[in-house]
């Protein structure tokens, strides 16, 4: 691990980065060029502390996971994300189908969204960045690890996470669902994140393996979407999605069907979200939450 290298570029790429870019107001008293360290920790969910060690050439070798995470506050390119990567003495992340990396494009686009709830999610139904809306609505998903990371294996595994949709509408959920894994089945043929997912999936729940055996076949695309907030109600929203060059990832932004009530509801739940969360930092700027 070259801990110098490793420091001039987080310090370079920190100070590269604008407030506005990863949506934050610029607050009363900045005196630093860029973000300042405690910004970035706080985008990458680590502690300041931590983070300002790593900057100045004493903190102890990152995981791949800190790394990860740090690449997506500072909205490195998947080039810049290999560098830090190979700086820190561990292989680059395997680009294409299996990249969990959200590209800066992405997470610009997200960050813009800040009305409608919106995320990025992989071809496995992983959640990779929320908006503050998206959090607001369905909660944080970072905080999954393993298999739990994939929706898909929640609503199988998981009863409590059908609770966000009526019940009347699961069947069609779930099976939209598996129609899509089986296209990206067949794209990523022989991954081992696929197969793991898919093979546990078969043993764990009947329900799966009923659908999986009827081999439907559906990449998702633009749908509707109906979701109950335990103070709101059901929200009827559609879906819009802008998937990556790649098809692995997907921006999925959820926004409310005209003539309902779904904009009224989520005009509360900016405000409801406001109330709840601690959305400001010492300077006083308004802080953009990404997992």
């Amino acid at each position: 691990m070259d801990r110098d290298e490793l420091a001039d570029f987080l310090r370079c790429r920190r100070e590269q980065l604008q407030p506005a870019d990863v949506g934050l107001l610029p607050g009363v008293r900045r005196r630093t060029p860029g973000l300042r360290r405690d910004e970035v920790a706080l985008l990458a969910g680590m502690s300041t502390d931590y983070y300002t060690r790593l900057e100045q050439s004493r903190g102890p070798r990152p995981s791949v996971q800190v790394l990860g995470a740090v690449a997506r506050a500072l909205r490195l390119t998947d080039d810049e994300r290999d560098h830090l990567f190979h700086l820190c003495g561990h292989p680059a992340p395997q680009r294409g189908a299996a990249a969990a990396h959200v590209g800066p494009g992405m997470l610009f686009l997200l960050s813009k969204l800040e009305d409608t709830p919106a995320c990025v999610i992989s071809d496995l139904s992983e959640t990779l960045a929320q908006n503050r809306m998206h959090i607001n609505l369905f909660g944080d998903f970072s905080r999954y690890t393993g298999l739990h990371r994939y929706l898909l294996w929640r609503l199988f595994t998981e009863p409590q996470t059908r609770s966000h949709y009526p019940q009347e509408d699961w069947d069609r959920l779930i099976r939209r669902h598996v129609a899509d894994l089986r296209a990206t089945a067949a794209r990523r043929s022989g991954d081992p994140d696929v197969v793991e997912l898919v093979t546990r999936l078969r043993a764990e729940s009947s329900e799966f393996e009923y659908l999986w055996a009827e081999h439907e076949v559906a990449a998702r695309h633009s749908d509707a979407k109906r979701v109950i907030h335990p103070e709101l109600g059901v929200l009827d929203l559609l879906c819009e999605t802008l998937v990556s060059p790649t098809s692995s990832q997907t921006l999925l932004v959820l926004y409310p069907r005209p003539g309902g009530d779904a904009q009224d509801k989520l005009d509360l739940l900016r405000v409801i979200g406001t109330q709840s969360m601690n959305t400001e930092s010492d300077s006083g700027a308004v802080v953009y939450e990404l997992p």
